[in-house]
């Protein structure tokens, strides 16, 4: 009869088996998000190279017909602007703000609860009813307008969402009002690492409160700033219910988005391989921009 291992071999075993049980316990997600998801997109991304209508056994291959077609004066160029313009824009504004938030309501504010709940809504409800809200809102017979007539402004009234100059700037408005609130929670989730004793230290060497933002809370805040940046990215560059309910790609498609032109091309037109090839290249952009960036904060968090 063999001897019972040793203590110390009980817990090396013991270490080894915690270690690897996170990753057995996500292996059925991780296949399932293979089976339903990646796979299925991979798939289709080889209709990207042919014309299929969606209802032929049969597609022909029309090779980078259908890229060419989107980088072509009249097709995805004005899209693939104002997706840029749109994620540029979130990236900004929902971080600042967010950022601001976060600073405001870490005090001893005794309403911070009430007031983090209120900006946190935004972002749990429906996309495309507040969409549908806003639509409403901006209306040239809107609440918005009315205001402007109250304010005796009325020279300034105007159908926003049906403007061309303006239409694709009341989307930015919707959208950064929707996630701003999520970006505040990230950054507060951020602060609460920060030991007071740190800033109570700060303060007694008589640093400002600019200073002491600058030097200390914001390398700190580096992990969560990364996290809060990549994602607005990624959700700027794949904007798409908003737009549906604001505008719907118009007005002549001023406020037209690669993933509204995906979703029109390929189920409202029936051109599934030039739907797909919106949908690869919008997805390698997505990518792209969010693994560089995720790399670049990434660098700059290890230097400070």
């Amino acid at each position: 009869m063999s001897a019972p291992p040793s203590k110390a071999v009980l817990r090396r075993r013991r270490k080894i088996l915690v270690r690897h049980v996170p990753w057995v316990l996500a292996i059925p997600g991780i296949v399932l998000m293979l089976v339903l998801r990646f796979l299925p997109a991979v798939g289709s991304a080889g209709y990207a190279f042919t014309d299929w209508n969606g209802l032929t056994l049969s597609a022909n291959s029309v090779g980078l017909d259908n890229f060419g077609r989107i980088f072509s004066r009249g097709g995805g160029l004005g899209a693939l602007a104002n997706t840029l313009i749109l994620a540029g824009v979130l990236l900004v504004v929902a971080n600042v703000g967010g950022l601001a938030l976060a600073l405001g309501l870490r005090g001893p504010l005794k309403t911070r609860n009430l007031l983090r709940a209120m900006f946190f809504i935004p972002f749990a409800l429906s996309h495309l009813a507040t969409g549908y809200i806003w639509q409403f809102i901006f209306s040239y017979k809107g609440p918005f307008n009315q205001i402007l007539d109250g304010l005796g402004l009325d020279s300034l009234q105007k159908a926003w969402t049906a403007d061309p100059q303006w239409a694709l700037y009341t989307i930015a408005l919707v959208i950064c009002w929707q996630y701003t609130g999520l970006t505040m929670i990230i950054y507060l989730a951020g602060l609460e690492g920060i030991p007071e004793e740190l800033d109570d230290a700060v303060a007694v060497d008589g640093a400002s409160r600019w200073m002491k933002f600058r030097r200390v809370t914001l390398p700190l805040l580096a992990p969560a700033l990364t996290v809060a940046c990549t994602l607005t990215l990624i959700w700027g560059l794949g904007a798409f219910d908003q737009v549906i309910a604001l505008t719907g790609g118009g007005p002549s498609g001023a406020t037209e988005t690669l993933a509204t032109m995906v979703w029109k091309n390929t189920f409202v037109f029936g051109e599934y391989g030039y739907g797909a090839a919106l949908a690869l290249v919008l997805a390698l952009i997505v990518a792209c921009m969010a693994l560089a960036q995720m790399f670049l904060l990434r660098r700059r968090e290890d230097k400070l």
